[in-house]
């Protein structure tokens, strides 16, 4: 007998913690966990309480198996308003089977046929009786501030003179005030322009970092919310900010940057509002009255520059109540923002992990370089003491070159911290308003002997939930697959970076487009995501054009004249990244919400073409970016003609938005886009492609665009083109000769093509340039080139080399989807796909992840007797299809539960 469907506690939104959102009417999600074979629900309640636990709404029972982003069943939450939400399940039959019946299929006793196990479509199994479950576990809901009006704080900057073109010490901001009586509840409401901590009576608030993040700012400021009832108390308090440049005044951008691009003065914008026990309120605000403002330690701290600190600065209790205050200076107070204020939609930057050297170095000059073993991204923190006035030196970089520091591909960033110390005792120090991409970190002016336990790494990212996993039998392979999950976190610090270490660390838009696939089977990337769309289509909308940026938030002036603003792949993230958000998470309201953006794009492209006589012609493309047959200081020199790229991809996002518009109901639009996307194939074929399948240019990636975006319509053409590819490839001794662009096709391709074992040959192959030639040179990350690093030990003598760029890692995709077997058949994983192709000589794979409907796994191994052996995991009130390979390829249906396959291979 199974035991009763439990119900974990319902998620709000995208939100890991739905505390001070901005959703008025928050959907909701919930897994149900069952060891009920092919378990499915049938009807769910879903039931709001007070805070006192007192039912407000309830949906009442409705029958539907929809458990993802089920609307909200009460009335809209006003702001500050909180509830609790729970929700109890009904399965779709009493007995707990999918259709309660028995069936032939493949077996879930590890038999070939299935005669002794469940059904493709059914199973009997014992179930839950047909009541309902119990109820799940509450989750507290709180909004935040929704209307503009809800705010009477004004920001405030220090009075004193700020010149724009220098950096600037972080101010220190305070406030006295007074608590009339005990409290029951308080919630600062706190962003700034610019970076900020906040402290209560010399506590610190929350544990963000690089709060509030960087969003575009003049569309769209994003403010934090906090529970500091603990922080307060009755009579005398103190709420003081720490207020840094960061990207609002700071210095962005690459060729040097700029400052002050946003605005030239960093401000905060604060609203404490207490409850007090007898229902009664009071609000505390920043504005002119009461706020003072003082330099302290860090006299800069800068995104690519680093911290200079004296502690011989510090103020000790400037946050608490009585410090003398007589030398501190007045504010300023600014207009209140134009940008719309908004709610976090992802989760805040945090410390998420602390890593210990392995190694003290002495390099050949003498100087003393820690190694952290691992390439990453944060800050060092360290424990030092010695006399006061002496400073020690943290310089930060990703590689050694030739035993040194190499610190070139940092270009105009610094990455540099100081200390100097207060002396009298041990003291500890961790920079607050910046960040270093490195894995190698050295040490200048540590008093007497370095203890290598005195330092530690700090690593800092957005604190996703890690939801993908991925395992086999080669450990070089699992070691690159490592290093993509590391590029990933380190390059998602607020905004999706292309790099995280030299003056870029950028919002490039083709990066993520390319790797979105991978990004969001390893992490919970939809918050972050969705509010970062949110910004591109502000963005892009407010430009005449209706042409994505190429960066977003888009910091490159238009009179950037290096090469045109309009690219392929890069603008087509508008299109192709919400639809890969959708197909993994099931959000059909982010579609909704980017509709607009992506609709503007694709009619902008389809004017190109038809300037160009059907195609979008002769403009400078980025196109296959990064080929590794590129000269280092010409990128773009791509195999691959840019022409034939751009169309391609006019080809596939034009369909893919016909497909969007049909998912929204939006019939006209639907047949419009795919008439553009069949007049462009037409064309392509006409212009880049022989009767007989070749292509113009004769290159990996052309034929990995054809082969995966459908543009051959012939089935001789797909063979010849198939047939092509492989001699291509095999005539590149399996090295790999794409860039951005074909990257994250020619696995898929050669798969396409009939030849998955060319794809394992090129996944394998060690030699430069490969995915596994970083990995034999020690790499823990991925590289922005194939050849980053020469065999010889030396850096790429091109001026942009990045030893941490996720791009290239796109491939991890196909080793979840086609390695292992994992990956959705229907969006947001309602029905999976298990579809496992071993090769390579391999002996095992897995990959597991975390769907919304719960954990999904696949297993394989070979076993002597060459029995393919193959484990499945479906989450409850789902469906999976399944293609294994060997005797009989013949695909099947399970349902939900734990399943074992053998085939004879």
């Amino acid at each position: 007998m199974a035991s009763h469907p439990a119900v974990q506690a319902p998620t709000v939104e995208h939100h890991r913690d739905p505390f001070g959102i901005g959703e008025p009417r928050p959907r909701l999600s919930w897994r149900t966990e069952t060891d009920a074979e092919g378990w499915r629900q049938g009807a769910y309640e879903v039931q709001l309480l007070d805070e006192e636990g007192v039912p407000l709404a309830t949906s009442g029972r409705v029958d539907s198996d929809e458990s993802v982003l089920v609307p909200w069943p009460g009335r809209p939450l006003r702001s500050r308003e909180r509830a609790t939400v729970r929700v109890r399940v009904w399965s779709a039959d009493g007995d707990g089977g999918a259709d309660g019946n028995s069936g032939a299929g493949a077996g879930a006793d590890g038999s070939a046929d299935g005669a002794n196990g469940a059904g493709a479509d059914g199973g009997s199994g014992a179930g839950d009786g047909g009541g309902p479950s119990p109820w799940s576990p509450p989750t507290r809901v709180e909004t935040g501030l929704l209307d503009p009006a809800d705010w009477t704080a004004r920001p405030i900057t220090p009075a004193w003179p700020q010149d724009p073109e220098s950096p600037q010490p972080v101010a220190l901001l305070r406030h006295d005030f007074t608590l009339r009586s005990p409290i029951a509840s308080a919630r600062l409401y706190v962003t700034a322009y610019g970076v900020y901590e906040a402290e209560i009576n010399g506590v610190r608030v929350g544990d963000h970092v690089l709060a509030p993040g960087w969003t575009s700012y003049e569309h769209r400021l994003r403010y934090q919310t906090f529970d500091v009832a603990g922080h307060l108390r009755e009579g005398g308090n103190t709420l003081g900010a720490l207020l840094g440049e960061g990207w609002y005044a700071g210095r962005i951008g690459f060729q040097g940057g700029r400052r002050a691009i946003y605005g030239e003065l960093p401000a905060l914008l604060a609203q404490l509002e207490v409850r007090y026990t007898d229902g009664t309120t009071e609000t505390v605000t920043t504005g002119e009255s009461g706020w003072r403002a003082a330099t302290g330690p860090a006299l800069r701290s800068e995104i690519y520059d680093g911290e200079a600190y004296d502690a011989r600065r510090e103020r000790e209790g400037w946050s608490s109540p009585g410090h003398d205050t007589a030398e501190w200076a007045a504010v300023r107070e600014l207009s209140f923002p134009t940008a719309e204020l908004v709610a976090p939609t992802g989760p805040p930057v945090r410390r998420t992990e602390t890593i210990a050297p392995v190694e003290v170095r002495t390099t050949p000059s003498g100087r003393t370089v820690l190694d952290f073993g691992q390439n990453l991204v944060g800050r060092l923190r360290i424990t030092v003491s010695g006399p006061a006035g002496h400073t020690v030196t943290l310089r930060h970089a990703e590689v050694l070159e030739h035993g040194e520091l190499g610190t070139r591909p940092l270009r105009f960033a610094k990455a540099t911290d100081t200390y100097t110390l207060r002396g009298g005792g041990v003291e500890t120090y961790e920079p607050r308003f910046t960040f270093h991409g490195f894995r190698y970190a050295e040490v200048e002016g540590w008093p007497g002997e370095l203890d290598p336990a005195d330092v530690t790494a700090v690593v800092v990212h957005s604190d996703m939930a890690r939801t993908g996993w991925f395992s086999c039998s080669d450990p070089l392979v699992e070691r690159l697959h490592e290093n993509v999950v590391w590029s990933l976190r380190g390059n998602f610090l607020d905004v999706p970076t292309d790099c995280p270490q030299r003056d870029e660390r950028l919002g490039w838009t083709g990066d993520i487009q390319v790797f979105a696939p991978t990004a969001a089977f390893l992490y919970d990337c939809s918050g972050l995501l969705t509010g970062w769309l949110r910004d591109l289509a502000a963005e892009q909308l407010a430009r005449p054009d209706s042409v994505p940026p190429l960066v977003v938030p888009d910091v490159i002036p238009d009179t950037f004249t290096e090469f045109p603003r309009a690219q392929a792949v890069w603008a087509d993230v508008a299109v192709l990244l919400p639809w890969v958000l959708y197909r993994r998470f099931g959000d059909r309201e982010l579609l909704r919400g980017q509709y607009a953006s992506m609709c503007a794009w694709v009619d902008t492209a389809a004017s190109y073409a038809a300037e160009g006589g059907g195609l979008w012609r002769h403009v400078f493309q980025l196109g296959d970016w990064l080929d590794p047959t590129a000269p280092p200081d010409r990128p773009a020199e791509a195999r691959t003609d840019g022409d034939l790229v751009a169309n391609a991809y006019l080809v596939r996002t034009a369909a893919v938005l016909g497909d969007i518009a049909e998912v929204l109901g939006e019939g006209a639009d639907a047949a419009c886009y795919r008439a553009l996307a069949d007049s462009v194939r037409a064309a392509f074929n006409e212009e880049f492609v022989t009767p007989a399948g070749r292509l113009s240019s004769d290159a990996q990636t052309a034929y990995a665009l054809a082969l995966c975006f459908g543009l051959l319509p012939g089935a001789r053409q797909r063979e010849r083109a198939g047939e092509r590819l492989a001699a291509i490839v095999r005539g590149a001794d399996f090295r790999i000769a794409t860039g951005f662009t074909g990257t994250p096709l020619i696995c898929d391709a050669l798969c396409a093509a009939g030849e998955p074992e060319l794809a394992y040959r090129m996944l394998l192959e060690r030699g430069c340039p490969s995915w596994l030639y970083p990995v034999t040179m020690g790499a823990t990350t991925m590289w922005e080139r194939w050849d980053s690093m020469l065999p010889d030990g030396s850096i790429n003598p091109g001026d942009m080399t990045s030893f941490n760029h996720y791009a290239l890692g796109a491939v991890a995709d196909w080793l979840h989807r086609t390695v292992a077997g994992l990956g959705p058949a229907e969006p947001g994983w309602r029905r999976l796909r298990i579809a496992p192709l071993p090769g390579g000589g391999l002996t095992h794979a897995s990959a597991e992840h975390v769907t919304p409907y719960g954990r999904a796994r696949v297993e394989w191994r070979v076993e002597d007797s060459g029995v393919l052996v193959v484990e499945a995991v479906v989450p409850p009130n789902t469906r999976a299809d399944v293609h294994l390979p060997g005797d009989d390829p013949t695909p099947f249906t399970v349902n939900a539960g734990h399943h074992v396959f053998h085939r004879k291979v």
